[in-house]
């Protein structure tokens, strides 16, 4: 009896020994076909050193694929996806303390641009925004997602409204000798088509809706930038100004260049400004 308890507690000892070591190895194994297969490097954005994530808002803003102009040849764009995954991986990358966002986008689309400022708003990290050459529309209310917003003296910033407006074709058309033939289930559902004149009641209703969008884009830059409905639409006349002139119109917060982001950081964060590392 004695001989069969040595002979079971050995047995169990050994499988749990064996245990340890297939799982040790498994580990390591994992880690290393991690680091030499491009696993860790597509899950976090820091190489280790760099602690400031950027987040580019370049181009045209939209919920997905490329633009492409009228050669057929695609050009920068901002894109829902790939913008929200970078977000969420700074969130969760060890290194990333904080995030900036370069901005260089003239608009684009009004959710997208909603949705990545929301983002941005609802990040457990310090955010800011620079804009370098032209933050308008849809790439300023992005911008409006940050903590703060630098930008550079030569920037284009504003452009707070929205837009339909389209070409009308109907003169070419009747030169050319095409005649429109409209087939709609609905009275207003081939509104806008740019082969047919606008009706009257085609622009009322247009005009109603551009109203409300220009109205919740005063009330969003209103509560991003802590500044009164009254005051932002008094800046929402669709025009762009410098970064001088936004800075006193409270559109942004300072101006400056990367060393003046770096800076932001540093104060943040509680570094020295040498420890602020952009991840590019």
């Amino acid at each position: 009896m004695t001989s069969s308890i040595k002979i079971v507690g050995t047995c169990l000892l050994i499988g749990i020994v064996s245990l340890t070591v297939f799982y040790a190895g498994l580990t390591i194994w994992g880690n290393w076909h991690d680091e030499w297969s491009g696993y860790n490097a597509s899950a976090y954005i820091s190489d280790g050193y760099c602690n400031i994530a950027v987040v580019p808002i370049l181009g045209d803003i939209t919920s997905y694929g490329e633009y492409a102009d009228e050669n057929g040849e695609s050009y920068t764009s901002t894109t829902l996806g790939d913008t929200i995954t970078l977000i969420n991986q700074a969130e969760y990358d060890p290194y990333i303390a904080g995030i900036l966002v370069l901005v260089d986008s003239p608009g684009g689309e009004p959710v997208t641009s909603e949705l990545i400022a929301n983002e941005l708003k609802n990040s457990s990290m310090p955010v800011a925004s620079y804009i370098v050459e032209v933050g308008a529309s849809g790439g300023y209310l992005v911008a409006t997602g940050a903590d703060t917003i630098i930008a550079s003296p030569f920037s284009d910033i504003g452009s707070i409204g929205i837009t339909m407006s389209y070409l009308d074709y109907t003169q070419q058309n009747k030169a050319d000798g095409v005649e429109f033939v409209s087939l709609s289930s609905a009275k207003f559902k081939d509104s806008g088509t740019p082969d047919k004149p606008l009706t009257l009641e085609e622009r009322a209703l247009f005009e109603r809706d551009l109203k409300i969008y220009h109205d919740e884009f005063v009330k969003q830059v209103a509560e991003n930038r802590g500044m009164s409905i009254e005051d932002v639409a008094k800046l929402a006349d669709g025009s762009t100004m410098p970064g001088s002139l936004a800075l006193e119109a409270g559109l942004i917060d300072s101006l400056g260049d990367r060393e003046t982001v770096r800076e932001w950081f540093a104060q943040e964060l509680g570094l020295d400004s040498e420890e602020v590392v952009f991840c590019q």
